[in-house]
């Protein structure tokens, strides 16, 4: 078992960053497995030094070792490329200009109990999905064309979760995908490779055999199973698990810097206090 925790470092972490952190490293550690750290930097501009450090600092002090170095999805670029020009060698790929606010014009009023949004934000009204990637101009995203890619897909693949909520064996449904999920953005306008694509990749490089992250996640698996396929990659196990919320309910967010690692550390809490606050 290889499993990893891949946070993003634009803020503090916080209990429900520690939790699945936690979670991660326990199941590796009773398989015999190993457990890796790996840092989702490809926010040039909210990507911090300082908060990468700080992170690590936080994970060590709550008990957690991993293999040395770590990667850093910032320096995945080349293998990011490579995935994305073999999407579109495929035909599965378009240039998109939409803004947000186009395609919220474009969306219209949706039908009575259609779905509005899906894993990607606003499902996608296919403004662009008649250009060609050839027509594509510097300040464009790259969407992938559910349909084809689902048609080429075929037989559609199948993802097993371990997590409480949803355990059992998922088969991708190509008409609820095109519905409920749209096209999906593989690469952000700028050129940066979009979340869907280079969690894939990374999870792929590092032999990821199961990717344990959050239940608000887990409608996104269909699309990472999806792309795990037509990539010819090996699908991993996932295991979504409960969310860490505040008294409201809410769930925590990098903005809850009441609730972060570091300043429990600083009150004085020990890590078997963390373990307790998030119930392990």
């Amino acid at each position: 078992m290889i499993t990893r925790f891949a946070p993003s470092p634009t803020g503090p972490l916080h209990l429900g960053h520690a939790y699945s952190a936690l979670l991660a490293h326990d199941m590796a550690r009773a398989a015999g497995g190993t457990f890796l750290l790996r840092m989702d930097d490809i926010d040039r501009v909210r990507s911090k030094p300082e908060f990468e450090q700080q992170a690590i600092d936080d994970l060590r002090w709550l008990g957690l070792d991993w293999p040395e170095p770590i990667l850093r999805q910032s320096r995945s670029e080349p293998r990011f490329r490579a995935a994305l020009d073999r999407l579109s060698d495929m035909g599965l790929t378009y240039p998109c200009s939409c803004s947000r606010r186009d395609i919220e014009t474009a969306a219209g009023a949706p039908q009575e109990g259609a779905p509005t949004h899906g894993p990607d934000g606003r499902i996608y009204p296919g403004t662009c999905r008649h250009r060609p990637m050839q027509d594509r101009r510097p300040d464009d995203a790259i969407r992938l064309n559910m349909a084809r890619a689902l048609e080429a897909a075929q037989p559609l693949p199948a993802f097993t979760e371990t997590g409480p909520a949803h355990a059992g064996t998922h088969r991708l449904d190509a008409d609820d995908m095109i519905q409920t999920v749209g096209d999906v953005v593989v690469a952000r306008k700028g050129g940066g490779i979009a979340y869907h694509l280079s969690v894939v990749v990374d999870d792929h490089g590092q032999n990821i055999t199961d990717v344990v992250r959050g239940l608000d996640l887990f409608d996104a698996t269909r699309i990472h199973t999806l792309l795990f396929h037509l990539l010819g990659y090996p699908i991993p196990r996932f295991h979504h698990h409960r969310l860490i919320r505040d008294e409201n309910g809410k769930r925590l967010a990098k903005r809850d810097d009441a609730r972060a690692i570091a300043k429990y550390r600083a009150e004085g809490a020990t890590p078997d206090d963390i373990r307790r606050m998030v119930g392990l």
